[in-house]
């Protein structure tokens, strides 16, 4: 029986230290529920103030997240060093410190994702909907999330990025802006009057209503081509991806039809073969057609 005697002796120890626990376990409840209060309050408020705003709904969402995880991780601490008082909050900054830079050296790149999604989010441009491109990527931005963003492309494919990688490239927001300007060239030949052949592409897209001519329709002489002299030929259109196409299919098909008309030549590629020493054209006809002895 005496070895029992020891285990009697712990069980009563534990059960008195936990009877003491108790005020400490009550008041620790208490600190919870008042987190619990401070974190719905907040949320409530911070949802009012950005109701009518035009913040992004991730970054709302991202901001409410924010400030339930800072007053709970505050009220945990606090209740922590109630039931445990030789835990101090010295202490535990220093555990979560030590911690935080283990987490931070492990997950490095779940954090970078994490913070350029913030920076991403702040940004005035690249609103959902927005087409982009970056590197070899492009399409419409369907999503914005912390980590990563969405694209669909526009064959429908869906094209899920790293934030960090749309936060360190260049990224050309195509639809920034209602208008942007599309360019094309245009060869004619060089017997052409180069006056009358600009004369007649301008002419030729005045009559088409997908480009805006309030920025107007610029022709210039581009260069002298191998087999052509070259026209830049640039207008303003809707900046959407099927804009562009459908615009470009018009100002094509405008300007051949007019060049056409004019009698203005737009010619295939030329070849001129020089050759060292003069060539003997044989006339295969003439001894095939010999009449035989």
């Amino acid at each position: 029986m005496n070895f029992i005697e020891p285990l009697v002796q712990k069980v009563q120890s534990m059960w008195v230290g936990f009877i003491e626990l108790l005020p400490l376990l009550a008041i620790a409840f208490i600190v919870l529920l008042i987190t619990w209060g401070m974190s719905a309050t907040l949320t409530s408020l911070l949802n009012r103030s950005l109701k009518n705003s035009k913040i992004r709904r991730s970054l709302h969402e991202l901001f409410v997240s924010l400030i339930k995880v800072t007053v709970w991780t505050v009220g945990v601490l606090v209740a922590v060093t109630i039931i445990f008082p030789s835990l101090t909050p010295a202490k535990l900054l220093t555990v979560l410190g030590l911690g935080s830079v283990a987490v931070g050296l492990a997950f490095k790149d779940i954090f970078e994702n994490f913070f350029a999604g913030i920076l991403i989010m702040l940004r005035k441009p690249m609103r959902i909907g927005d087409f982009v491109e970056c590197e070899n990527i492009s399409g419409r931005v369907e999503k914005i999330t912390v980590r990563e963003t969405y694209l669909r492309k526009t064959d429908d494919q869906l094209v899920i990025v790293p934030n960090s990688f749309l936060f360190k490239q260049p990224v050309h927001v195509l639809t920034d802006l209602s208008f942007r300007r599309f360019d094309i060239v245009v060869g004619v030949a060089y017997g052409e009057d180069v006056d009358k052949a600009r004369s007649v592409i301008v002419s030729a897209l005045e009559d088409i209503q997908e480009i805006n001519h309030q920025r107007g329709v610029e022709v210039y002489a581009r260069e002298f081509n191998s087999s052509s002299l070259d026209f830049t030929v640039r207008w303003w259109a809707s900046s959407r991806p099927i804009d562009m196409h459908k615009s470009r299919d018009l100002v094509v098909s405008a300007i051949k039809r007019a060049l056409d008309s004019a009698g203005i030549e737009i010619p295939f590629p030329y070849r001129t073969l020089t050759f060292k020493e003069p060539l003997t054209l044989a006339n295969h006809n003439h001894n095939q057609n010999e009449p035989e002895s």
